[in-house]
């Protein structure tokens, strides 16, 4: 199936590995050019070389931090340099603060001001700054990485549901405004998504990873590819009428009809 996105520019934040790497990977194999930005230069830089001799298409990287807002500012001016500013933008943020614990045992304040800023000021920040750029160019496709545990919260993830629910209400009050622009908003909510290919090894013990393929109905974990493959779907002109909508990407886990 043609897309219709070949051509166009995707930003993808914290892409110099995990999932980030993957979503970058993804577009690029749809000929979308992709600019990148993370905190590890050199990381950063290995990508993008991989992705071009991939690919063919063209790889920008702009090494910086999300909660740092000259450099973020710098991000904007880049994109602004390199065709006007984006088609897409894929919003990806690190991980929580690990271990991760009971609700009782978050009394950490730093854990929780390293969570918000990771999770929810990052994310906001770069809204702020590079989505400006996309309002005058008619279409465009907005994607925020979130937690299936913003509909069904699950245990020792407060972390992650506390921010990542506000994203999710922050992606829906800006789907509802820049709609009229031709730009859809939407997340991507995945869980029990295998992490044992992370060079920094997996999040999760073996334990946990038993305990999490029970949640599912499938008994296994989610693949990377299966979590990129509705993210470029939602990046595609086929899904130009989603909007302000959660994606769900965790085997049938959340237990919800709606």
């Amino acid at each position: 199936m043609d897309l219709g996105i070949k051509g166009k520019t995707a930003l993808i934040t914290a892409s110099s590995g995990g999932m980030g790497r993957n979503i970058a990977h993804a577009l690029a194999a749809e000929g979308v050019n992709v600019v990148l930005f993370a905190r590890s230069a050199d990381k950063l830089q290995a990508v993008t070389e991989e992705i071009e001799a991939q690919h063919g298409v063209e790889a920008i990287a702009v090494p910086g931090n999300m909660l740092v807002r000259d450099d973020v500012e710098r991000l904007a001016a880049t994109l602004r340099q390199n065709g006007g500013g984006p088609d897409i933008v894929v919003l990806n943020t690190a991980r929580p603060p690990n271990p991760i614990r009971a609700t009782l045992e978050e009394n950490d304040e730093a854990r929780w001001k390293e969570a918000y800023e990771n999770q929810l000021w990052g994310t906001i920040q770069v809204v702020t700054h590079v989505i400006p750029l996309m309002l005058d160019r008619g279409w465009g496709r907005i994607i925020a990485i979130t937690s299936a545990s913003v509909k069904q919260p699950m245990p020792h993830h407060s972390l992650s549901t506390v921010f990542r629910a506000g994203v999710t209400a922050y992606m829906k009050h800006l789907s509802n405004e820049v709609g009229a622009s031709g730009i859809t908003v939407n997340c991507v909510a995945p869980a029990l998504i295998d992490t044992s290919h992370r060079s920094d090894g997996a999040a999760y013990s073996a334990e946990q990873t038993a305990a999490r393929k029970k949640l599912t109905p499938l008994g296994r974990l989610g693949t990377q590819q299966e979590t990129t493959g509705v993210v470029t779907f939602l990046a595609s002109m086929q899904a130009g009428f989603v909007n302000g909508a959660t994606i769900p990407v965790e085997g049938g886990m959340v237990g919800s009809l709606l």
